[in-house]
């Protein structure tokens, strides 16, 4: 028999594709735009997930590599559609597959490089020293005028994606969630193979994981590296749906944002992500139009959150267990 929380899983996943195509349906292109911004940052949380959930690394660092995923689809599309040379001689591309790469290495590399330094602290000093580099990340964009600088960068065509005509709303919106469903299949796997378990161990014991053998360390950098990949990818989705690359992809606020998705969803769990962003965007839209002041309220439910259902909406919907 289907478990509740698996139950309220497969209605999270279904409601996210039936909502948007019933908006097609009816010619209302805005839902399907509002669904895609849900899948990315859903995809981009489950990224700090691998980290935050399993791993207890609360980073205020994940905006640094969002926002590389999201210049490097900026860059290579800007050199790819006027021919100008990257470094080294390498030509830009318009292809969604080898951007996501791009992304993916780039963003993982430099989250391999942060996590190697931010690893030896903990706690609030862990905290604050990914907040650093994000913070240095999201300067040294603001100072960087060949692509925009604090302006930031266009995108003048959507990334092709091969076969697929993604300046259709609802065609880019299938390719997200594609990648979402992907990336928490990626996450279910992690959480029940022997690294997930001994990094949830290490998250709850360092002393008694080391002393069966296992470096804590090389297990939180080896995490770490894998969920700034997956917020790379999402950065470079984010900016394909807006044509739209700028600074403030990297200011800690984007950072804060996906920690409050996670909270909101339910640290840890498998469509905790999901169901934050599903709240998270509902709640922007639906209150933004009303006042300026939207977030006062979203912090008023974040508190109850906090206070009376520590398992999220999740944990509300779908009991107590953790896992389902």
């Amino acid at each position: 028999m289907m478990s509740r929380e698996n139950l309220t899983n497969l209605i999270l996943a279904a409601l996210l594709l039936a909502v948007p195509l019933g908006a097609y349906a009816l010619g209302q292109n805005f839902y399907i735009t509002l669904a895609t911004r849900i899948a990315i940052l859903a995809l981009a949380a489950t990224g700090l997930n691998l980290a935050l959930g399993l791993g207890g690394l609360v980073s205020f660092g994940h905006a640094a590599f969002f926002g590389i995923g999201g210049y490097a689809a900026g860059i290579l599309a800007t050199h790819g559609f006027s021919g100008d040379p990257l470094v080294f001689g390498l030509p830009g591309t318009n292809q969604m597959l080898v951007v996501w790469l791009v992304a993916v290495v780039v963003a993982g590399l430099v989250g391999l490089a942060i996590g190697a330094i931010s690893l030896r602290t903990s706690g609030v000093y862990f905290i604050m020293i990914t907040l650093a580099f994000a913070q240095m990340v999201y300067y040294f964009a603001i100072s960087w005028p060949a692509y925009g600088g604090e302006d930031g960068l266009s995108i003048l065509v959507r990334n092709q994606f091969p076969g697929v005509n993604t300046m259709r709303p609802l065609n880019f919106l299938l390719i997200c969630y594609l990648v979402l469903i992907a990336a928490i299949g990626l996450f279910a796997l992690i959480r029940a193979s022997r690294f997930g378990s001994a990094l949830q161990a290490a998250r709850q014991n360092e002393v008694r994981v080391a002393t069966v053998g296992i470096a804590p360390f090389r297990i939180r950098l080896t995490a770490f590296a894998i969920s700034a990949a997956v917020t790379g990818l999402a950065g470079a989705l984010f900016a394909d749906l807006n044509r739209f690359v700028s600074p403030s992809m990297l200011s800690w606020h984007m950072s804060g944002e996906l920690i409050v998705l996670i909270i909101l969803g339910g640290v840890g769990r498998l469509f905790g992500p999901l169901a934050g962003a599903m709240l998270y965007v509902i709640f922007e839209y639906a209150l933004g139009g009303i006042t300026e002041r939207w977030q006062f309220f979203l912090g008023l439910i974040l508190l109850g959150v906090v206070l009376f259902a520590r398992g999220g909406l999740l944990g509300f919907l779908a009991g107590r267990a953790k896992h389902g």
